[in-house]
């Protein structure tokens, strides 16, 4: 069936090039058009918010990358693969510091990671408010424009591009050895107060290698699990071409990639991405154009059942030989060769798969023997639009539509496979090691039955249609107006109510001489989210605009080739924040767990109150102010855009605890009758910057990119009330990292004892753990004594991200080089590889823990057996800097000179390596660069060329 699916979508995406190439005789009448606006400048244009600009009159906020340019120099396939090193305002995770952001793709909300960089001409990324104030409230927070290729007018054209390399892990976690890790977890029971558990004689059997299926010490980052590299290959088609009447493009890509880990089934997990995206643009008469778009998206993963990655980070290693070989079975027991021959997995003949009474799990096993589950993805995008230049009623009036539709499913398909273990009882018989029994556990069961899992689907709908009015007065007065409106909506599976977007827009903009700039915009938006009455309301934005560079004092300037200032001020009306129906009413719920008794032994449910209701709940508002300055020094030597921004939250959803008397809230049953209410303010300050370098030095053209981008943000509204000022959490940053301040560790008894402190977190103290400083002096360390450490987690993006790229071009070679750094940003050292306590697995960390021989030198703390709750919580002791600077990618391309090609039905062609994650440069390099849990971090290197026909 699928093998079928893919051939009919590539029949109609070859077929639709075939009538488009056929179009070009049948339509040769009709005028040239563009499918995306009508009336555009010759001049190199911008997508900003329905419509495309002159790029020499973008007012500000708005970045864009041509990545059909930037493909010939460097091959990448995440659409936003390191673009915070090619624009500003954008650093990876966020548009000027904001928590979200909108994704559409041709003017429809969809996901970035669906659409290649082979697809796409350019994306356009839109920070100030008064950039994306016409797409209405949940746009509110930024928004990134994909625009995809269109045909050009032309012969058909055909674009070949092929890609392999290899994943090379840069680290693996450095987990202890058996030996090590039995002889600490002596001395954690020691600690705890209990006798050692291993034997000095086990710690050396374990230890030595005798014999690693009576003792084993299992390592899953070793090379008998994990291959040293894995494969990711691609290739894509492009096919184009058209006649002024009719033009059509189409893009048809395969990708794959495999796995790290070499056993059991999973040595051949893999994902399987195939794409047919085309494109149609017809020119109907004079007046009429039309366009269609359609898409679709395989996904085919596979995956052996279980958790390796989790059982890499976990498993304990003396804990379980995840394979017993039958060699060592005694020839002359009948009770386990039986077992053995009536086995359903004997993996290569030669293995059973090991299991204790005490653990049967095993992940290995799962590997060989749990069967495979089967991921599975379906996209399918489909818009259209019409244009049509309405000249005829009003010189400059023109009127646009545009429909959209998209569906896109996944699900798992798996067999619950159950299988068998065993457990070797060892024995050393005539000095030679021998296993005298096994005893099964489970059984080898492969019921038949698919089961399907995760299923999820989504639909996503989109409208918009616009007036333009266009015209110039005079020859100096400019004018444009959109009145437009628009709405999308979007459906997915177990969830109730869809997310929509509704609103109309009006843009307004004048320009005189190109030299003074005025644009207005505006939006009334619509949320259902908030209660009848507050559910409209109207987003102002005004911008202003000077090219300085064409004032008298500016114009024999030699040195300054153009320069543009900005302002804008803008209020945004949104329900981002606002995250589910009726958060305006009051809600009960009948408690499961609490009950009353009656003098009759009757007994009933307690109904408990979720939340008051608030009929004046509203919209947030994102208050902003920006100043641009955009321009180009000695004939484009030095190109420069910056902005400076400072916006506001206002009005955040809370429960308003600190608001509200206390028997609003009861703890028995527990129940609240706080309404949500808007309340909490942020704002975020920061400015970013362009500069690029464009420079020949003999044979040598140079260009070099840097984009930064700084912010802060601050609380400066916050609902709360403590006895001690330095709670407050009002004045400190949003992302902000608070958490307990140390001075060192307890050395002994007696300092515990005079400093008459206790922990609520962890009962009695003892030598080796954190000594924490009680801020308010109650002797009692909790919650109450957790400060603002001085550091931000930058959850939103690190607070300074700088982007570097340079290109060398010399003849017809190119050398690219992207990097990216981080600064200002920190994090605590947590989770099982940095927090070890109880039956946890021993990473190289606690080789430095607290002994009462190491306590001057110790950098960890002692060792338990127990739950810990008072060394292993956020604290300065854990915290470190992320501060890095990546170089993200290096490619050197080879173009083929043209005389070489000629009178070949070769066009182009283009040869090229490049590598990837290539360098970190951190003082806290191996944390940032160490995954647990999880495939490992790797390096990325690969060979590729592209042709054209």
């Amino acid at each position: 069936m699928k093998s079928i699916r893919i051939k009919s979508v590539l029949c109609v995406a070859l077929a639709a090039s075939s009538l488009c190439a056929g179009a070009q005789n049948v339509l040769s009448d009709f005028p040239v058009a563009d499918s995306d606006s009508l009336n555009l400048a010759s001049e190199e244009t911008v997508q900003v918010a329905y419509r495309k600009v002159n790029k020499n009159d973008l007012l500000g906020g708005v970045s864009s990358v041509n990545v059909e340019e930037l493909l010939k120099k460097n091959n990448f396939t995440y659409s936003l693969d390191n673009m915070q090193s090619m624009v500003n305002g954008w650093n990876g995770n966020s548009l000027w510091g904001m928590d979200s952001y909108l994704v559409l793709v041709d003017g429809v909300p969809r996901d970035a990671n669906n659409v290649m960089p082979s697809e796409i001409k350019d994306i356009t990324f839109l920070k100030g408010a008064s950039a994306v104030v016409l797409y209405g409230s949940r746009a509110a927070k930024g928004v990134i424009y994909i625009t995809t290729k269109r045909g050009q007018v032309g012969d058909t054209r055909v674009d070949v591009r092929a890609n392999t390399g290899f994943h090379v892990p840069i680290s693996y976690p450095k987990y202890l050895g058996a030996a090590e890790y039995m002889t600490l977890y002596n001395e954690a029971r020691v600690n705890d107060g209990m006798d050692p558990l291993y034997s000095a004689t086990d710690i050396y059997n374990h230890g030595s290698g005798i014999n690693p299926y009576r003792y084993p010490d299992v390592n899953l980052y070793s090379d008998e699990y994990l291959k040293k590299s894995y494969n990711e290959s691609d290739v894509t088609a492009e096919i184009s071409g058209g006649s002024e009447k009719a033009r059509f493009y189409t893009n048809v890509n395969l990708y794959n990639i495999g796995s790290l880990v070499k056993v059991g089934e999973a040595q051949k997990d893999r994902t399987t991405r195939f794409s047919v995206r085309g494109n149609i643009d017809v020119d109907l008469g004079k007046y009429v154009k039309t366009y269609v778009n359609a898409n679709a998206t395989f996904y085919d993963g596979r995956g052996a059942r279980g958790s390796f990655w989790n059982a890499a980070a976990t498993l304990r290693p003396n804990r379980i030989s995840p394979l017993i070989p039958i060699d060592y079975v005694m020839q002359n027991n009948t009770d386990a060769w039986n077992l053995i021959n009536n086995s359903s997995h004997l993996i290569d003949g030669k293995y059973l798969l090991g299991g204790t009474q005490v653990d049967q799990t095993n992940e290995i096993a799962n590997l060989y023997a749990a069967g495979v589950n089967t991921y599975t993805s379906r996209q399918y995008q489909f818009d259209m639009g019409v244009d049509i230049d309405l000249s005829m009623v009003l010189k400059g009036l023109s009127f646009q539509t545009r429909y959209a539709i998209d569906y896109a499913t996944t699900y798992n398909r798996y067999y619950n496979d159950t299988y068998a273990t065993y457990e070797p009882q060892w024995a050393n018989v005539n000095g030679v090691d021998q296993i005298v029994g096994l005893t099964k556990y489970g059984d080898d069961v492969h019921d038949g039955i698919q089961n399907i899992n995760d299923s999820w689907n989504r639909q996503t709908m989109a409208f918009s249609a616009q007036l333009n009015y266009q015209t110039k007065v005079a020859d100096a007065h400019n004018i444009s107006a959109m009145l437009i409106a628009a709405g999308y909506q979007q459906g997915e599976s177990a969830v109730y109510h869809k997310t929509s977007n509704v609103n109309l827009g009006l843009q307004v903009d004048y320009d005189y001489l190109n030299k003074y700039y005025l644009s207005f915009g505006g939006a009334l938006v619509h949320s259902a989210r908030l209660p009848e009455g507050k559910r409209n309301a109207f987003s102002p934005s005004l911008t202003l605009g000077w090219r300085l560079s064409k004032e008298s004092f500016f114009e024999d300037s030699s040195i300054l080739d153009d320069l543009m200032l900005t302002a804008s001020g803008s209020i945004l009306n949104t329900d981002l924040g606002i995250d589910s129906y009726y958060m305006y009413q009051t809600t009960y719920d009948q408690a499961n767990g609490a009950w009353w008794g009656w003098a009759d032994g009757n007994q009933s449910h307690a109904t408990e109150a979720r939340r008051g209701s608030n009929t004046d709940l509203s919209f947030i508002q994102r208050k902003e102010i920006s100043v641009g300055l955009r321009g180009s020094l000695w004939k484009k030597l030095l190109t420069f855009d910056a902005s400076f921004f400072k916006n506001s939250l206002e009005g955040m959803l809370v429960q308003p605890s600190n608001s509200f008397p206390n028997y609003f809230v009861s703890y028995w049953p527990e129940s609240t009758l706080l309404p949500y209410v808007n309340y909490n303010n942020s704002t975020r300050t920061g400015f970013d910057l362009a500069l690029n370098f464009n420079k020949k030095v003999q044979d040598v053209d140079i260009n070099l990119g840097v984009n930064a981008m700084y912010y802060t943000n601050e609380n400066t509204k916050v609902d709360e009330l403590y006895e001690d000022q330095y709670r407050y959490r009002k004045g400190t940053p949003t992302d902000g990292i608070w958490g307990l301040q140390t001075d060192g560790f307890y050395t002994s008894e007696e300092e515990i004892l005079n400093s008459g402190i206790t922990s609520s977190y962890n009962g009695e103290l003892k030598p080796g753990d954190l000594k924490y400083i009680d801020q308010n002096g109650d002797n009692i360390i909790d919650e109450k004594d957790e400060i603002y450490l001085g550091e931000r987690y930058g959850w939103q993006g690190s607070p300074l991200t700088l982007g570097l790229n340079l290109t060398l071009k010399w003849k017809n070679f190119t050398l690219f080089a992207q990097g990216t750094g981080y600064f200002g940003g920190s994090a605590f050292a947590s989770g099982d590889y940095y927090w070890v306590f109880g039956d946890k697995k021993y990473s190289e960390v606690v080789r430095g823990r607290w002994t009462p021989g190491t306590s001057a030198t110790a950098t960890y703390p002692r060792l338990t057996t127990q739950t810990d709750n008072h060394n292993y919580r956020n604290s300065d002791f854990w915290l470190y800097s992320t501060n890095q600077f990546k170089l993200s990618r290096l490619q050197l391309t080879y173009d083929l000179p043209q005389q070489w090609l000629r009178g070949s039905f070769v066009h182009s062609l283009s040869v090229y390596a490049y590598a990837s994650n290539l360098l970190t440069i951190s003082k806290e390099r191996e944390k940032l660069e160490l995954n647990t849990g999880t495939t490992p971090q790797s390096r990325y290197y690969n060979i590729g060329f592209k042709i054209g026909f």
